[in-house]
């Protein structure tokens, strides 16, 4: 397999792994919520509450995988330029 090949496989899982990790994040936020609606008859401000919860930890995610990847990116430019 050809090296652009490998880069252009690692870049479609990397970014299928950012919407899967984007979705359930969110769901685990809203099931989380819907269940403390029930068990203390809160509803609807505990579901809410925890899907905001939800969808910031999932960009909160998201963003971190987009740095980590932007600084290995660098590095190895940087690391090119040198040789």
């Amino acid at each position: 397999m050809k090296e652009e090949d490998k880069g252009l496989l690692k870049t479609i899982a990397m970014l299928s792994t950012l919407g899967l990790t984007m979705v359930f994040a969110t769901f685990i936020g809203l099931a989380a919520g819907v269940y403390l609606d029930k068990k203390f008859n809160t509803s609807p401000w505990l579901m809410i509450l925890f899907l905001l919860i939800g969808i910031a930890a999932g960009f909160k995610s998201v963003i971190q995988v987009v740095i980590r990847q932007s600084r290995k990116k660098e590095n190895n430019e940087s690391g090119k330029d040198s040789h």
